[in-house]
């Protein structure tokens, strides 16, 4: 690969990671209801996960939706759902240390994982890299690829778990945090927009 086309795929794949999207507001609550420690599986779930998810959208995935076009409509129906179910759970989440909800946990490895499978975001991502960055796909292009966006996912997507968990410090009381929660699961909700829109 090319240097100056490495060098695009590192700013695609930073400014792609940091920005605003399902993982990174359900990160942030996660940060600010569990704290930074609890949201690590969270996070390594979602690095890695996405980093799978790309090798495998260039090594034959992509191919899918031009043999079924109809199964990406599919994907953005269960999309919508999973993300309506997880806006709900965030919206209706309360303090752990809360008597109300003593069993509250957040996401596990596995199903931050799974997560990518049904966020749009990804999808988009995964397949906007390998269709510009490896558009011959020749597996050591979709390695080099996944290598970069697994490389800055991570770092990335941590920032925002610290920024829900220094918000906790804000989040003083029962009301303040179910304004939170409301809000990210309101923002979650308008990042469906570009799906159903």
């Amino acid at each position: 690969m090319q240097f100056e086309l490495l060098m695009a795929l590192v700013a695609f794949a930073f400014v792609s990671s940091i920005t605003p999207g399902p993982n990174n507001l359900m990160l942030m609550s996660s940060g600010a209801n569990f704290g930074f420690q609890r949201t690590i599986p969270h996070m390594l779930g979602v690095g890695l996960g996405f980093t799978l998810m790309v090798m495998l959208v260039g090594i034959g995935l992509i191919q899918l939706f031009d043999l079924y076009p109809v199964s990406y409509t599919i994907l953005k129906i269960f999309s919508v759902l999973y993300l309506l179910y997880l806006a709900y759970k965030i919206a209706t989440a309360t303090s752990p240390d809360s008597n109300s909800n003593n069993n509250a946990t957040p996401i596990t490895f596995i199903q931050a994982v799974l997560f990518q499978w049904v966020n749009p975001k990804a999808w988009t991502m995964a397949l906007t890299a390998i269709s510009v960055y490896s558009p011959e796909r020749s597996f050591e292009s979709i390695a080099i690829v996944a290598a970069i966006f697994g490389a800055i996912n991570l770092p990335s997507v941590s920032v925002w778990t610290i920024l829900g968990q220094q918000l906790r410090r804000l989040l003083s009381n029962s009301r303040q945090l179910r304004i939170f929660n409301v809000t990210m699961a309101s923002l979650l909700l308008a990042s469906l927009y570009p799906l159903i829109g």
